[in-house]
């Protein structure tokens, strides 16, 4: 803001206008590429279509066999974002309000260092393992990534649990409650923020990850969206008009669901920042 603190500077807005840019060319060239004709992708990229080609967009569901990558890749988000929820924040409780043990203090720092980690040097070992258990399947990456996620997700949760005052549980225990009746009557309730952020993070790695379906998944009627385009990436050529056609089908069911859950994901940035 400048001294009059009621117009914002002409530093913030430029940054804000080149923001909106990085996001909004790409998205053009996206939307364009994806109604053109060949010709006219090789002609200008930049350019407006003549008409609108929509067979571009079938032709791509033809393709790609879209609907069927698109219920793997449901069926995998889904699970994973439900079991991480449950599982990461019931593992996190146990550690935040037993870390003045050393076995939980242990295994806090044990799963937080995980997160240095980088996959590509663990990837050839949990590849051959899991063939060998017969987890080269949806079922096999939704366990590879609630794990995964666990390091993250407990340094998040744990921050989030000790700003909880223990005089809530204390009350709940005198009342008659478990450990386990606590936990999904009064804790769970109260991560809400928390599992927003955690929710989505987990949703977009899951939809958009390329890497580890790649190197897990063995029988192509299991492939995920991610891996379906890459039927369009030829030795010699790539059919950009029916990539960026298959891209814009795989990126709608995100935004429909940051337009549906904005509200408790802004929530949850925010608490998050103010209570971590």
């Amino acid at each position: 803001m400048n001294e009059a603190g009621k117009r914002p500077s002409t530093l913030i807005t430029v940054l804000l206008f080149l923001g909106a840019l990085s996001i909004l060319f790409p998205l053009y060239l996206a939307v364009v590429t994806a109604l053109k004709t060949p010709q006219e992708v090789a002609a200008s990229v930049f350019a407006l279509p003549t008409s609108l080609r929509w067979e571009n967009f079938s032709e791509a569901i033809r393709l790609t066999n879209f609907f069927t990558a698109f219920r793997t890749s449901a069926f995998v988000t889904v699970s994973v974002v439900l079991l991480t929820l449950l599982t990461n924040s019931l593992v996190a409780y146990a550690i935040a309000r037993n870390q003045d043990k050393p076995l939980f203090r242990y295994l806090y720092y044990y799963f937080i260092s995980a997160l240095f980690i980088p996959f590509p040097i663990i990837m050839l070992p949990v590849v051959k393992q899991t063939s060998a258990w017969g987890m080269d399947n949806p079922v096999g990456l939704i366990f590879l990534y609630v794990v995964y996620g666990l390091s993250f997700n407990i340094f998040v949760y744990v921050g989030y649990i000790k700003s909880i005052p223990r005089e809530i549980e204390e009350a709940a225990l005198i009342d008659g409650a478990t450990t386990w009746q606590t936990f999904w009557k009064i804790i769970f309730p109260l991560l809400s923020p928390m599992n927003a952020t955690v929710g989505i993070l987990t949703c977009l790695w899951a939809w958009n990850d390329f890497l580890l379906p790649l190197v897990i998944i063995s029988d192509p009627e299991f492939a995920t969206l991610p891996l379906v385009q890459y039927i369009f990436q030829g030795q010699f050529s790539t059919q950009y008009n029916l990539a960026f056609a298959s891209y814009l089908m795989t990126l709608a069911p995100m935004v429909i669901v940051y337009l549906l859950a904005q509200r408790w994901i802004i929530s949850g940035v925010t608490q998050g920042s103010v209570k971590g």
